[in-house]
């Protein structure tokens, strides 16, 4: 670090010595070799990891004239607001002094040093709109900082690693990307920190938990402050506990979630399930299971019932699944695509089968495929991100209920989900109604206990 810091002449100049903690130190020694592409720099509140960013790409942008660096954030609003006030805070600790050595248009939302380096602040918000960000462009950059990451989504960062690639060669450098986040359950959680925990993470990605212990210049009443909070935010901002799950109402187990997508599920007959899109943002979404096993889903925004009736019977002929084991929503739209095939319909608010101790149909069927799923007898097949994020995102929606006055069980309805989520649980309901065949014995063709 200190033959790092001897090598930006102005940092010499000025008689600037940065200091950094231990952990901010390793990060430093990621960010700077040769075979880091991603870090991750996450944990609690207080841990310096927005300073870290910041330093990062100050140092960047001293040591490498002419580059160019995003620094981003899920809303730009909030980046100006806090960590854009970070990095005036640390150029004021270094004597780097706007109008000599960088300046920053809050037009444009660039810093540009008096080198020719660049900072630009940018907005990766996934909005409707955008899909695919393409407000990002053909953005060409030397390396980027992401500030809390978790608020993000996965496919976002992606773009931004694949814009990495100015001036690398003139430099001899390699993409880097820096991630900082607080404990999160998302793709942070797979990629980074589950996978480091277990030694599988890979070679060129890195973890490095930030607690605001590790922090000798917090001030000593912040980790008081955060003392105070609530439970669950003291478990994530206080003890940096990645693992703490608040929710004791969810009937599947988040890491049975994230390990659908690895696993192998049980072999069987073919199946053909369908969610057909009601209206407005609804998908519809149709899967094809072998077995216990998803093999591929598609999906269509807007479609009518014929295009729906046409795609379930391209795959039926397709693949050869009996018209028997084919089962599509019956409730709205579904019901017309239900008449014509001739396959099984599902009534969401329909009798539970043996007389078992369900409000309806459906919550029964979200019980049993719930208990499939910790049992880890379901896979999933998908190399759609979006389509991941959503099937994570929809099952961990799947909560008990108080019980009725019947005293029997309940799930968190439909309308609440989806104002948590801002769509349909489209995918998740496709899923729910293959355990139809499971739940009854004389209908389907096998039976798993």
């Amino acid at each position: 670090m200190k033959s790092l810091l001897k090598s930006i002449s102005i940092l010499t100049e000025l008689n600037i010595n940065p200091t950094f903690t231990k952990t901010q130190s390793q990060a430093m020694k990621y960010l700077f070799d040769k075979t880091t592409n991603d870090l991750l720099f996450g944990g609690a509140a207080g841990g310096g990891k927005s300073y870290i960013g910041c330093a990062w790409l100050i140092l960047l942008c001293l040591k490498y004239p002419g580059t160019r660096y995003l620094m981003g954030r899920s809303k730009l609003d909030n980046l100006k607001k806090t960590t854009l006030n970070t990095f005036f805070e640390i150029c004021q600790q270094w004597n780097i002094i706007t109008g000599k050595h960088f300046n920053f248009n809050a037009g444009s939302n660039i810093i540009k040093f008096y080198n020719g380096s660049e900072i630009m602040l940018k907005d990766l918000f996934h909005y409707p709109a955008d899909p695919n960000y393409d407000s990002l462009g053909s953005l060409e950059i030397s390396g980027a900082f992401i500030d809390e990451a978790n608020q993000i989504t996965e496919k976002a960062k992606n773009i931004v690693n694949s814009r990495i690639r100015y001036k690398l060669d003139e430099y001899d450098l390699i993409p880097k990307l820096l991630l900082t986040c607080n404990p999160s359950k998302n793709w942070t959680y797979t990629q980074y920190y589950r996978p480091a925990k277990e030694n599988k993470i890979e070679p060129h990605k890195k973890f490095i938990q930030s607690l605001v212990d590790d922090n000798p210049y917090i001030s000593v009443h912040y980790k008081g402050q955060l003392d105070k909070l609530d439970m669950i935010s003291k478990q994530r901002l206080l003890f940096g506990n990645w693992e703490y799950d608040a929710n004791e109402d969810s009937l599947i187990n988040y890491n049975s979630i994230i390990n659908l997508f690895t696993q192998k599920g049980i072999e069987g007959d073919k199946y053909i399930t369908c969610d057909v899109a009601r209206f407005g943002s609804d998908k519809t979404v149709i899967m094809y299971w072998e077995g216990l096993h998803i093999k591929n889903i598609r999906t269509y925004l807007k479609s009518s019932v014929k295009q729906v009736i046409d795609e379930i019977r391209r795959i039926q002929q397709k693949e050869g699944v009996n018209l028997r084991n084919i089962i599509c929503d019956e409730d709205g739209v579904g019901g017309g695509v239900v008449d014509v095939l001739k396959c099984k319909g599902f009534l969401n608010n329909g009798k539970v089968i043996n007389k078992e101790n369900y409000q309806n149909l459906k919550t029964q069927c979200y019980y049993k495929l719930a208990d499939m799923i910790n049992k880890a007898q379901i896979g999933i097949h998908t190399e759609d991100i979006t389509q991941k994020n959503h099937i994570i995102e929809e099952l961990e929606q799947v909560r008990s209920k108080d019980m009725d006055k019947d005293n029997k069980l309940k799930i968190v309805p439909k309308d609440i989900v989806k104002n948590i989520l801002g769509r349909s649980p489209d995918y998740s309901d496709a899923m729910m109604m293959r355990m139809f065949y499971e739940l009854d014995t004389n209908y389907g063709r096998y039976y798993v206990q």
